[in-house]
């Protein structure tokens, strides 16, 4: 009989092990759920971030910014003149820079038609690469381009830059 009772306390606290076990593996997996769940989160805003970033990054490379060919270097200015140039020769720098999608739009004055060499500078967006897939994300810069009257003078106008990159993966 008194055998039997110390099987029975041993089964008892062999449960209780597992019981236990089992709550702490439950609140650890619990704990690890809420600790990824913010990583995911805070590896969406870098993201957002380093996209911003990429958009800011493109529009003062040299390829597209106003440089010196204004009374001052601007950031974030993109010479309209050097864009169209660029335009017809954007394919050899397919990859240069990791995106999937490129495109300038004027946002006053407003114009949907793309820009072509008949009709630049009465355009609205010139686009270098489109795409259909992947993270869009865009930021304003100023549009500047040698216009000539009387005397030849800078034109800027506001722009929106935006960016496709990732719809490969």
């Amino acid at each position: 009989m008194r055998q039997k009772k110390g099987q029975m306390k041993i089964q008892q606290m062999a449960f209780m092990l597992i019981a236990v076990t089992l709550f702490l593996v439950m609140a650890a997996m619990f704990i690890l759920m809420i600790r990824f769940s913010s990583l995911k989160e805070s590896a969406k805003l870098l993201e957002e971030e380093n996209a911003l970033s990429l958009v800011s990054k493109i529009a003062d490379s040299p390829e597209f910014s106003c440089g010196s060919a204004f009374e001052k270097p601007r950031t974030n200015c993109i010479d309209l003149d050097k864009l169209m140039a660029l335009k017809s020769r954007f394919k050899d720098y397919a990859g240069f820079w990791g995106i999937d999608g490129i495109e300038i739009r004027k946002v006053y004055p407003a114009g949907n038609e793309e820009c072509t060499s008949e009709n630049y500078p009465e355009c609205g967006k010139i686009t270098l690469v489109t795409s259909e897939t992947g993270t869009g994300v865009s930021n304003f810069v100023s549009l500047c381009r040698k216009e000539q009257g009387e005397l030849i003078y800078n034109k800027c106008e506001l722009g929106k830059v935006s960016v496709v990159y990732g719809g490969g993966d």
